[in-house]
């Protein structure tokens, strides 16, 4: 069996749980890692047993890395993907897959001049906990799916990040970086998204930074720390969406569709496992009657592993010649999504999504991380 060499471009916080994960998997082989900063890379390659360390350049002229992993932050994703492209390398990248539209589908469209592949974060969608409940959907548990509501309520990553001000930055806030995981759900559940409409507000100018070695600094806010987006489907579906960095309420990970049968609560989508379960409707409702309504547990099944998932995916999808379920035209979609909502916020009512995106694939039954499947190279 012959692995697909992987080289991680970023060293930060996530590469961590990418790292670990990664090299765990026997499809693939991670054969460098690299970061602007140099002994950033050499600590997290000594620490999960990678061969070699360096700069961006240096993964990218690396023999061996056929997919390039660019963990970089989000205002470099796309030009960070771009040169991985150019050096004919497959590439996965973390959310959002950039900033810009145009820019995203200039990146595709190179891609597929260069026969090569784009994946893109999240791939929460592909955990055992949100595939169940995919599957259990699609086998009619509440019917036909109408509308969804979903709600991320914190007060904020800069109670707990050591340096959180890029998550305050333009290109960031709660739309973009915690948007991904809940419109990629909201897409893969309902299907591609027509319109937006949004609205959000900024109450702080400045933040405190409260842990780590620079508490107590403080950073400026750039974009709005509490958004709500109300999306229209192109199947004539619809959703309502709250984002929030500015709640005194911790609720994470709220994701329910209502169908003409049943409703479903689903995991978070900022997770790879979690329960499901859902309700069917009262029927007729007397005077006196209970109002009350089991939940009822839908089993789950599949990978219960983490961030790298999708990566993997991609990896044995290329071998199968099948589609990949994180996929570059879902990561733009996505990314049209939340710039449509951005546009909205700043000039008020609907604002039309240009792209669109076809059915986001199930994970094959089966999938089982710590096979080696893999025959060529």
């Amino acid at each position: 069996m012959s692995a697909m060499g992987i080289g991680v471009i970023g060293a930060g916080v996530i590469s961590d749980t990418y790292l670990e994960n990664l090299t765990s998997f026997p499809d693939v082989d991670v054969v460098i890692v690299g970061d602007l900063v140099g002994d950033r890379a050499r600590a997290q390659a000594e620490k999960w047993g990678v061969p070699a360390h360096g700069t961006a350049e240096d993964v990218l002229a690396h023999p061996d890395v056929q997919l390039v992993v660019n963990l970089t932050v989000p205002a470099s994703h796309v030009e960070v993907s771009s040169a991985a492209v150019a050096a004919g390398k497959h590439v996965w990248s973390e959310k959002p897959l950039g900033l810009d539209r145009d820019a995203v589908a200039a990146l595709l469209a190179r891609a597929r001049e260069a026969g090569v592949r784009v994946g893109s974060a999240p791939d929460t969608l592909l955990g055992s906990g949100f595939q169940s409940a995919r599957r259990a959907i699609a086998d009619g548990v509440i019917g036909e799916p109408l509308f969804a509501q979903t709600a991320f309520q914190t007060q904020g990553p800069d109670l707990w990040h050591p340096n959180p001000a890029f998550l305050f930055a333009k290109g960031a806030g709660p739309l973009f970086d915690m948007g991904p995981y809940y419109f990629s759900a909201l897409v893969s559940l309902l299907g591609p998204i027509d319109r937006v409409a949004a609205v959000g507000t900024r109450k702080q100018d400045e933040r405190v930074v409260h842990t780590g070695p620079i508490a107590g600094s403080t950073f400026p806010v750039e974009v709005p720390s509490t958004v709500q987006v109300v999306a229209a489907f192109e199947s004539g579906r619809q959703s309502q969406s709250l984002l929030s960095f500015d709640s005194a309420l911790e609720r994470h990970g709220v994701l329910e569709v209502h169908g003409t049968e049943g409703s479903i609560f689903l995991p978070d989508p900022n997770g790879f496992t979690g329960r499901s379960t859902y309700v069917r409707p009262l029927g007729v409702l007397r005077d006196g009657m209970s109002v009350d309504q089991p939940l009822v547990e839908i089993a789950e099944h599949g990978p219960a592993v983490g961030r790298g998932l999708g990566v993997l995916d991609m990896v044995r999808a290329i071998a199968e010649d099948r589609p990949h379920v994180a996929s570059g035209e879902l990561g733009l979609h996505v990314v049209d999504v939340l710039l449509a909502a951005q546009e909205s916020i700043d000039t008020g009512g609907f604002v039309s999504v240009a792209s669109t995106v076809g059915p986001v694939p199930l994970l094959p039954d089966g999938f089982d991380p710590l096979a080696a499947t893999r025959t060529e190279r």
